[in-house]
């Protein structure tokens, strides 16, 4: 291999070190190109030899070593080395890393970073022993996050007990909760809750029937709007002794007649909880 074949403008280079055909050898003295253009299209190629990666996990230019963190052909010896990295985005890419393991995760959970932790939280594969250490996070985020996302049912008991609301408002959208938490989640003192559990997942008829006479019309109004309110609960709420509830009633119903998507009431509006991976807006 020659520096010929390296040499160029840093286009020419830059299509290098991405072309599948280029060898290792030629890949590995990219690595140390002075281009951080090239050097991260060189640590973002999956069949990158683990010698060109070693180095860019270290480099100086934190898209290069972000590109390094998102590889999933990136040693977990790197990943533990980057999930501690000094820029957020980069510590933030390792959680999106299939190869992020449980080892990784470990360090994970005990990171001074909330948004790392919150990304732990609302990991499928997390491990239950992590899953119960953020089930008491100081970060009330985090928790809700867990909450949302968790598949462990004695996780979800635990977060049940939790004081902050948007902890709970968390579990009530979680598809996971059983029919008995369910029924805990719409007897919740906070009406946030009990509209964010009406409009999210299925409820049995007992709980439906008990729900209509719901002292919140926030929360009549949620049922009211919602698309898991079965036809027969709508109905019933065309009857309802706020007007503003019925109205709702009605033109969901309506809608659904002229195959339009119902307008949820302005009032009813909550921010959605879900994944959230922070958008690269500012950095």
């Amino acid at each position: 291999m020659g520096n010929q074949r390296v040499a160029g403008d840093i286009d020419a280079r830059v299509s290098l070190a991405k072309d599948h055909t280029t060898d290792h050898a030629a890949l590995y003295e990219l690595a140390s190109d002075p281009s951080a253009q090239v050097r991260a299209a060189v640590a973002a190629r999956p069949d990158a030899p683990a010698q060109a990666l070693r180095p860019l996990a270290r480099d100086r230019d934190r898209t290069v070593r972000e590109a390094v963190a998102k590889n999933p052909a990136t040693s977990q010896g790197n990943l533990l080395r980057l999930v501690s990295d000094a820029d957020r985005w980069v510590r933030w890419a390792v959680a999106t890393n299939p190869a992020c393991d449980a080892r990784v995760r470990q360090v994970m959970v005990k990171a001074h970073d909330k948004e790392l932790r919150g990304l732990l939280a609302e990991m499928r594969a997390l491990e239950p022993d992590l899953a119960a250490i953020l089930v008491d996070d100081t970060s009330p985020e985090v928790r809700e996050r867990l909450a949302s996302h968790t598949h462990d049912p004695d996780i979800i008991s635990a977060l049940l007990r939790d004081r902050t609301v948007r902890v709970r408002k968390g579990l009530a959208i979680n598809e996971q909760t059983t029919k008995e938490q369910r029924h805990i989640l719409a007897q919740d003192s906070s009406p946030d809750v009990r509209a964010a559990l009406v409009r999210a997942v299925k409820l049995d008829e007992a709980d439906l029937q008990s729900m209509l006479g719901d002292r919140s019309v926030e929360v009549r109004r949620s049922m009211a709007t919602s698309a898991v309110t079965p036809p027969h609960i709508r109905q019933a709420l065309e009857n309802d002794a706020d007007e503003t509830v019925a109205e709702d009633a009605r033109r969901y119903r309506g809608s659904q007649v002229a195959d339009e998507p119902a307008t949820a009431p302005r009032a009813a509006h909550r921010r959605a909880i879900g994944k959230r991976f922070p958008g690269k807006t500012t950095r």
